[in-house]
């Protein structure tokens, strides 16, 4: 019913919009406003009162719904408490999806259907109210197609509080995400010292068997996840730094336009491919040969290591860094190019000393957009580098990071307010404060090098 309202809203704009365009194209000259302005404005208040109409009642009817529902439920059938709610309201909800499961008594199978039935007609009677709203404010727009009016400003408006309320929309949505995080990793610190947390050397969240194993109330030293975290993030910037920068120079200062619509495509592809994809690569394929190569070699290497996640996923990100380096570097002025050509500088001194210093600012964010994403990769850690929180910089061992962690802690089931749970939240909010000093540092080096040009 959802999607055959908005249909018939879009439907009712247009129509309103198009009148309105050729009734104020039939005014006498001069006019104020264009006679599209006159058609949005119609389009705005036709679409406005059917939208609040859509946002007041969505929330309100399924709850009415529901509680009516239970209320037609007989004496013996009523629910005691939340938990029998919640399954009266499953079962319910399963019978009017035609779907009865066994043990269901009748009389919940005949309150589903009419829900069904009440839900029908709830869909129906918000649409006609959602009709004559839209036609309340067709009747009042219509009316004001006058030579005079001042149509544009009411449009420009509209679109202003409309660009206003996305932007504070964003905004909120940010403190919302940070505010939950910090609220729940306070939680956790009520019960986990934050030294402990910060500075501890053993990560081991679970519950053990026996109160004299390892971790029988939980070690949550955070200091092998974040090397774990580092180590990767490094071997991963040591493979797409160099090629991804080494690419981006080529395609814009050596390759021909040819070559360049051709090569540029196939790099992009890279950035596609699902990162499980590139989790199963380096599991089945580049594990193995860095471990047969390193144990030829005589090196002792684990069959899940940082150094096989870290070349997979510096794969994975070099196209975000080659085609952002790419797009910065021709932005840079061509008078730039042809003054170093001028005083006698070749084509590789002129990247070097004029070219490259001037994209530098725009590199850099390239560079600390593609660490962000090397911090935040799971899938491909996961197959490749395995779940052992070991305290090692030696990328030939095997390590985890805080992303892994984060999603291994909230699989299964188990008790939210635990401080296994809870310490997720804690992964999450330092692994934002550590994003965000990044972006800081990325920020004033942009700010330091940053080239203004006319």
């Amino acid at each position: 019913m959802i999607l055959a309202y908005l249909t018939a809203l879009a439907l009712l704009a247009a129509v309103a919009f198009f009148y309105a365009r050729a009734r104020a194209m039939a005014l006498p000259r001069p006019i104020h406003s264009v006679p599209g302005y006159h058609g949005w404005r119609v389009a705005i208040f036709v679409a406005l009162p059917m939208v609040l109409v859509l946002i007041v009642w969505s929330p309100i009817a399924p709850r009415f719904l529901i509680e009516h529902a239970l209320n037609s439920l007989p004496v013996a059938l009523q629910p005691i408490g939340d938990l029998q709610r919640a399954v009266r309201v499953r079962e319910i909800l399963s019978a009017a999806l035609g779907q009865s499961p066994e043990g269901v008594a009748v009389e919940t199978i005949a309150v589903g259907a009419a829900y069904a039935a009440n839900t029908q007609i709830a869909g129906f009677l918000m649409m006609a109210f959602g009709i004559l709203a839209g036609a309340a404010g067709f009747a009042y727009a219509i009316r004001s197609i006058t030579p005079d009016f001042r149509a544009r400003h009411t449009v420009e408006r509209v679109v202003k509080i409309a660009l206003i309320g996305c932007s504070v929309l964003a905004v909120l949505t940010t403190v919302g995400i940070v505010a939950s995080v910090f609220f729940e990793t306070m939680r956790f610190f009520s019960k986990v010292s934050p030294f402990e947390f910060l500075f501890g050397l053993q990560w081991s969240p679970q519950t053990a068997l026996r109160a004299d194993q390892v971790g029988s109330s939980g070690a949550f030293g955070i200091i092998p996840l974040f090397t774990g975290t580092i180590l990767i993030m490094l071997v991963a910037m040591t493979v797409a730094v160099p090629i991804g920068l080494f690419a981006a120079i080529y395609m814009a200062e050596y390759a021909s336009p040819r070559m360049r619509t051709t090569t540029k495509p196939i790099l992009e592809i890279l950035a596609g491919i699902p990162t499980v994809v590139y989790g199963f690569f380096a599991a089945l394929t580049v594990a193995p040969l860095v471990r047969d190569i390193g144990r030829a070699a005589g090196f002792d290497v684990s069959s899940e290591s940082a150094l096989a996640a870290g070349m997979v996923m510096g794969i994975m990100i070099m196209p975000f860094i080659s085609s952002l380096a790419d797009d910065v570097i021709n932005a840079v002025p061509q008078s730039l190019r042809d003054g170093s050509y001028a005083m006698g500088a070749t084509k590789s001194e002129t990247i070097k000393r004029v070219v490259l210093p001037a994209a530098l600012p725009g590199i850099v964010s390239a560079i600390m957009l593609a660490i962000s994403k090397a911090i935040g990769e799971t899938m491909i850690v996961v197959m490749a580098a395995g779940f052992a929180a070991n305290l090692s910089f030696n990328p030939l061992e095997s390590v985890t990071t805080i992303t892994v962690q984060i999603a291994t802690l909230l699989v299964g089931d188990q008790e939210f307010d635990s401080a296994k749970t809870l310490s997720a939240f804690a992964l999450g909010f330092v692994l934002f404060i550590f994003t965000l000093i990044l972006n800081v540092i990325a920020l004033q080096i942009v700010k330091k090098y940053r080239e203004q040009y006319d």
